[in-house]
């Protein structure tokens, strides 16, 4: 490598490393935000809760893009895995954990290890599907994780001790604003560490070719459990999250229905790519209030006054606009790019310089 390649490339990571500090500033802002907004009601509770929402839905979308999107298989059991985590979560802060505690130490201490048994409870019962179904190929896991969701509400739905089909009820409001934030960002960060690692490239290799991979030493089956298992964890930290916010959970709301929402923010977003996760979640969860304000605006007019409500408007919606991106828009706003600052330095520009030395290797052999 020249001198001046050296010095082109000290000048990169300069300003690599500017855009790395203003992101950390940006962060400490928004985790600021988090506090503020709330203590002195910047914003009115109803925004703050679509706000808690949208948290929500970017760490189910980010988790559910480690397998449809990076690895190139499909799954339908995010929504059964999002119900363990709540139920799970759930029955420790209201049967298990003392109530009498401290609040402000049960909002620190105790919150996070049950939103973190809630995700354990998922990864482990992932490894109940994962290993027989990562056995064959095709579409075989959207059958088996489909079927997995449904038998995880149906045996929900018949325990009487934990509300069966009414639902479970008891759990504090322990989801707040900073929670959601800092799970969001763990979440990000997770993922984006673990698809720039080895594991994650081979797990982009099996997307692209799964005989590929196996034939360059990849090892297929160890990836896909691994990143089903990463997957599902975040999943049940979305379910726990979910549980605290609502108060009140059914197995009813974790059905197909979930599912066909997940997907359609990250078809929306964007496929095999955390930025366009983040932006499907933003959009179809806005998207979604958008109508709900539009429908009670209708409902006052007297010939509007027998139109459906919102969650019968969704079964329409939903699909419809998953078979329209299917067809007009199949790689999502962001496809398969990145924003920039989700990406590492040596992703961004080692491979220009690493291409440079190798012509040179090349020139200096041939002479």
């Amino acid at each position: 490598m020249t001198t001046k390649d050296l010095i082109q490339l000290s000048g990169l990571k300069g300003k690599f490393q500017k855009r790395q500090w203003a992101l950390i500033l940006a962060l400490v802002f928004f985790f600021a935000l988090t506090f503020l907004i709330p203590r002195y009601g910047l914003l009115n509770e109803y925004i703050q809760l679509i706000i808690i929402y949208i948290g929500i839905n970017i760490i189910m979308a980010v988790s559910l893009n480690m397998v449809n999107g990076y690895m190139g298989d499909f799954s339908l059991g995010h929504a059964g895995f999002m119900l363990i985590g709540a139920y799970i979560s759930s029955i420790l802060t209201v049967w298990v954990f003392p109530r009498n505690w401290n609040p402000i130490f049960t909002s620190i201490i105790l919150f996070p290890i049950a939103v973190t048994a809630g995700g354990l409870a998922a990864a482990l019962a992932s490894l109940i599907i994962a290993f027989p179904s990562f056995k064959t190929r095709g579409d075989y896991l959207a059958l088996v994780t489909l079927a997995f969701n449904m038998i995880c509400v149906s045996v929900v739905q018949n325990i009487e001790a934990i509300g069966a089909g009414r639902g479970f009820m008891g759990m504090k409001k322990l989801t707040t604003m900073p929670w959601v934030f800092i799970w969001a960002l763990i979440a990000i960060w997770v993922v984006r560490n673990f698809v720039y690692s080895n594991l994650g490239r081979g797990t982009v290799s099996i997307r692209e070719d799964e005989t590929a991979a196996e034939l360059v030493g990849v090892n297929t089956r160890q990836v896909k459990v691994l990143t089903f298992v990463i997957s599902s964890f975040f999943a049940g930290v979305g379910g726990a999250l979910f549980a605290h916010i609502l108060q009140f959970i059914t197995p009813s709301t974790f059905q197909l229905q979930k599912n066909v929402d997940f997907l359609v923010m990250i078809y929306l977003g964007g496929m095999g790519s955390i930025g366009g996760s983040i932006l499907g979640a933003v959009t179809y969860t806005v998207i979604l209030e958008l109508l709900r304000e539009a429908l009670t605006i209708l409902g006052t007019f007297p010939i509007f006054a027998s139109i459906p409500s919102l969650e019968v408007w969704r079964w329409v919606l939903a699909p419809l606009l998953l078979i329209l991106l299917m067809i007009y828009r199949n790689k999502g706003i962001m496809g398969l790019r990145e924003f920039g600052f989700l990406v590492p330095f040596r992703d961004q520009f080692g491979s220009r310089f690493w291409l440079k030395r190798r012509e040179l290797t090349n020139a200096n052999s041939s002479n």
